[in-house]
């Protein structure tokens, strides 16, 4: 069952539209996956990230050893990491601004400190010793 999200684009004159967002977010994911994986690690790619299948199922389907497998599903995450966070003009990662609104964020203005006036104490005409002296 697929989810239809309702979106306003902002600008002069709003606009809404519906979109898919998950289903846009998985053909996203893959698309980029098989345009920047070789055919070897796009088998290792589909068989483990996008199947589920553990290793002892990658490693027979694919006839390779343990450590070749595990060092290639490495190289996948380090080098699919790197395309999804620096994709243009929208990154697939982090996830919460590709899912959340397109409108950027602008930084509160703080007002400015208040200003402080030094307390003193009241001036008297008389000097304290007096006072005191007269007591």
């Amino acid at each position: 069952m697929t989810r239809t999200n309702l979106e306003v684009v902002p600008g002069r004159t709003p606009r809404r539209f519906c979109g898919r967002k998950d289903e846009e977010y998985i053909a996203d994911f893959c698309l980029v996956s098989r345009r920047h994986l070789g055919d070897f690690e796009y088998r290792i790619f589909k068989y483990h990230f996008l199947l589920g299948a553990d290793w002892r199922l990658c490693t027979r389907k694919l006839k390779i050893d343990r450590g070749t497998y595990f060092h290639a599903v490495y190289r996948i995450q380090q080098q699919l990491g790197r395309v999804f966070r620096e994709l243009e003009p929208y990154g697939l990662y982090p996830l919460s601004e590709y899912f959340g609104p397109s409108v950027k964020k602008v930084a509160p203005i703080e007002p400015p400190p208040p200003k402080v006036c030094p307390i003193r104490a009241p001036l008297l005409k008389t000097p304290l010793y007096q006072l005191h002296n007269a007591a």
